[in-house]
């Protein structure tokens, strides 16, 4: 692990370890529909049909990007627990070392600001306080361990970073012109933190508790895991509701995605034993955010 690197290597390991780490198919689809959905359900509530512009497409790098920078940073983060329970991860393994990461964290921090400086010092300083938090978490998980080892409460303390990504790509559009500020804004922000936070729960809801899983099921019981991972999604649909309803029955049609953790849930607490069904969760932000961002394209 402490051998030296040639630099022309670096990109390669690095690019090996995106792959591992940071699957684009999951991650990159998932920063692009989530902008697609929040810029595009922030500007059809407007009255006016949304389409994607050139920063559109900047503030999905900079979200993308900032997803990477996060995963770099949790591999260091994480070190510690996984020698001990992921003994085949990349950084453990000596595939990437943790120079390599932080190196690649300042290129990421100096890309995200050259971009965002193209559309504003208010967005620049948006995602940079993003990546800061995450940067934050780190000396906070060493000076106070209770952080690390209780599940929920490092959810509690690490969750911001995403609702600082969602504020990023609403902020953007306010100081843009494009949308104002209002109540609105706070509902849609909400309704992607339901759908995230459904997934993010689900993940870590099994019947069993695992060592080392640090599963939000091993504090609350799985049944009651079970009730706060469905209860993400009824309020991710109750906000849909709040939003659309006013705009005719067609715009609920992303409430239906809610047949999803309906189906999840159901399996979970019929089967008794394993996690929650994964590919219900993963299909249940997914469909939700294509689903809104076609309403927005169509604006019914």
């Amino acid at each position: 692990m402490t051998a030296t690197v040639a630099a022309p290597q670096v990109p390669a390991r690095l690019g090996r370890f995106v792959l591992r780490r940071f699957r684009p198919q999951l991650y990159v689809t998932y920063g692009l529909l989530w902008v697609f959905a929040l810029e595009g359900s922030a500007v059809a509530a407007t009255g006016t049909a949304w389409r994607p512009s050139g920063a559109t497409w900047i503030r999905v790098a900079s979200v993308v990007l900032a997803l990477l920078f996060l995963r770099m940073l949790d591999e260091q983060k994480d070190l510690a627990h996984d020698r001990v329970h992921h003994p085949d991860r990349p950084l453990v393994t000596g595939a990437i070392t943790a120079a390599e990461l932080r190196g690649a964290m300042a290129a990421i921090t100096a890309v995200v600001t050259g971009l965002n400086a193209a559309l504003s010092a208010t967005d620049v300083l948006l995602i940079l306080a993003a990546l800061g938090y995450g940067l934050f978490l780190a000396p906070l998980e060493r000076l106070c361990p209770a952080v690390r080892d209780r599940p929920l409460l490092g959810l509690a303390v690490a969750y911001p970073v995403q609702l600082l990504l969602g504020g990023y790509v609403y902020g953007s559009l306010v100081t843009a012109g494009t949308v104002t500020a209002d109540r609105r804004g706070a509902v849609l922000l909400a309704l992607c933190a339901g759908v995230f936070l459904h997934f993010e729960f689900a993940r870590k809801t099994a019947w069993e508790a695992v060592p080392g899983a640090g599963l939000y099921s091993a504090g609350l019981g799985p049944r009651r895991a079970a009730a706060v991972t469905a209860g993400f999604a009824a309020g991710a649909v109750a906000c849909e509701v709040l939003l659309f309803a006013p705009r005719g029955p067609l715009a609920l049609l992303p409430c239906l995605a809610v047949v999803l953790p309906v189906h999840g849930a159901r399996r979970f607490l019929a089967a008794g034993r394993g996690g929650w069904p994964m590919p219900a969760a993963a299909a249940f932000v997914a469909v939700t955010h294509l689903a809104l961002t076609v309403l927005a394209v169509l604006r019914p």
